[in-house]
């Protein structure tokens, strides 16, 4: 029996990256897992995998960045299951560039996709929890970027952020009803955002290892252990938390 046995998931963009560790993860820990992506190639190849292991889990394809979508996801989750027990709020997407030169189309599609999805999602995901009376999770992909910066990451930045205030604020409106609702923030984990937006030098690579005293990225199993932690009943006091996953980061306060 895993640590999720019996629970059932919904994971937001969840069929790559550290979205793709947490399914996986989800469904080793005896959960049942819907999970969302805009990359319908790569979500179904997720979902062939992991039936063909005796998973269940159910892929669709889903925009994050467009309300009506999450909202539909969410009903979808909730008629494949039967209800929900869990939620992984992981859409991200990041814009590199200087702030004279951010469009609105930009800043309107950040926002959209890394902060309005969690919102979205969450109050749907609570409304389904109150009225079945399920005492649930809600966890956000946040970031160091909520508290530290990279100023040609502005909307990043901004959203991540503004991830951090809704963790809290819905768990001090939830906690009475006994959902928990946390954030995740890891540091620099080695995805293909990553590689795209920060990896993308030797000399790029270098700064971020000299600001970051465990000397490595971290890897996306290690975000996808902390998820089942908030997801479980291991964590059962937690709740408004942001843990975050940097390799010392935070403590050292240097960016530049």
């Amino acid at each position: 029996m895993g640590q999720l046995a019996g629970r059932r998931a919904l994971v937001v963009a969840g069929a790559a990256g550290i979205g793709r560790a947490c399914v996986e993860r989800f469904a080793a820990e005896g959960a049942k897992v819907v999970f969302s992506d805009i990359n319908r190639a790569h979500g179904a190849a997720l979902e062939q995998a992991l039936r063909e292991t005796g998973h269940e889990v159910w892929f669709r394809e889903s925009d994050a960045g467009v309300a009506d979508q999450v909202r539909a996801l969410v009903e979808q989750a909730i008629g494949l299951m039967g209800g929900l027990d869990l939620l992984l709020n992981n859409a991200g997407i990041a814009v590199s560039k200087d702030f004279l030169d951010l469009t609105d189309d930009d800043f309107d599609h950040t926002v959209n996709v890394n902060l309005k999805s969690a919102y979205v999602a969450s109050q749907a995901v609570a409304r389904h929890m109150l009225a079945s009376g399920t005492r649930g999770t809600i966890t956000s992909m946040s970031s160091v970027n909520a508290v530290l910066n990279i100023p040609n990451l502005l909307t990043y930045n901004i959203t991540k952020g503004g991830l951090n205030q809704l963790t809290r604020n819905l768990a001090i409106r939830l906690a009475p009803h006994g959902i928990r609702v946390n954030a995740i923030g890891p540091g620099t984990i080695l995805t293909e955002l990553v590689k795209k937006t920060i990896y993308t030098s030797d000399a790029a690579k270098a700064a971020v290892m000299s600001r970051t005293p465990m000397g490595r990225a971290g890897d996306v199993g290690e975000i996808a252990s902390i998820a089942v932690f908030l997801a479980s009943a291991a964590s059962s006091y937690v709740t408004g938390q942001v843990i975050y996953a940097d390799g010392g980061r935070l403590p050292l306060n240097y960016t530049v």
